[in-house]
C-alpha cells in the first residue's frame, strides 16, 4: 500500500468496530485492525474470531514447520474472508523485516511470509505475535463508505486489546474504552 495522500485520512493501524448497521452477517460484532489505507483501499484482521480449535502451533505442524512455539500458542485468528489459503503474522516490531514486513504502527508490524511463521519457532521470537488465516479487504473508497453509513465505530488501537485471547469479549471492551455501552447501540441510528 502506498501513502496516503493528504485529502484522504488514513485509517491504519486504527480499530474498527462493528455496528449493528453492519449490514453484512460475517461482519456482526467484529473487531478488526486495520494494516494498511490508501486511495486504493484498506486492509484488516478480524481480532475477536478464532478459526475452530486452531492454535498458533497446530498451523505450524500443518505446513511443516517444526519446533516449540516460543510465542504464547493462542488461537489462529480468523482474519476475514478474503485469501483464505494465506497466513500472516501480526507482531512486534522486535521482528520487522523492511524487505518483507509491513510496519503498521509504531509497536507493530505484519509479515505475510514463512520465515515469519518460522520465527514463532526460533531462538529469537517477536516478543508478540499472532496469527491470522485470510483478512478483511476494501476497494478504493469502499471503507469510507461504510463507515459514513454507520456499519463502523473507528477507534485508536490498543496493543492489549489486539492481543488478547478473550475473543468473545473484545467487541463489549473495545466499545466501553471508548465511552459506549454495548446495551445502548441500536439498530439503524447507532447509538439509542
Amino acid at each position: 500500500m502506498t501513502n496516503v495522500t493528504q485529502d484522504t485520512q488514513s485509517f491504519r493501524a486504527k480499530i474498527l468496530l462493528a455496528t449493528p448497521d453492519m449490514g453484512d452477517p460475517r461482519f456482526a460484532f467484529s473487531v478488526i485492525y486495520i494494516v494498511g489505507h490508501d486511495e486504493s483501499g484498506a486492509m484488516g484482521f478480524v481480532i475477536n474470531k478464532a478459526k475452530s480449535g486452531l492454535l498458533i502451533s497446530d498451523l505450524l505442524d500443518q505446513i511443516g514447520i517444526e519446533g516449540d512455539v516460543q510465542v504464547a500458542d493462542a488461537p489462529v485468528l480468523d482474519g476475514g474472508p478474503v485469501d483464505l489459503d494465506r497466513g500472516f503474522v501480526l507482531h512486534s516490531l522486535d521482528y520487522y523485516r523492511p524487505e518483507t514486513s509491513l510496519r503498521v504502527s509504531d509497536s507493530l508490524g505484519m509479515t505475510p511470509t514463512k520465515d515469519a511463521m518460522e520465527s514463532l519457532v526460533s531462538v529469537s521470537p517477536p516478543q508478540r505475535a499472532m496469527m491470522a488465516i485470510g483478512y478483511a479487504g476494501w476497494g478504493a473508497g469502499q471503507l469510507e463508505a461504510e463507515i459514513a453509513g454507520n456499519a463502523w465505530l473507528v477507534t485508536d488501537a490498543d496493543d492489549a486489546l489486539i492481543f488478547s485471547t478473550d475473543f468473545d469479549g473484545k467487541w463489549a471492551t473495545a466499545l466501553s474504552s471508548i465511552g459506549i455501552d454495548p446495551s445502548s447501540l441500536s439498530q439503524s441510528g447507532g447509538r439509542a
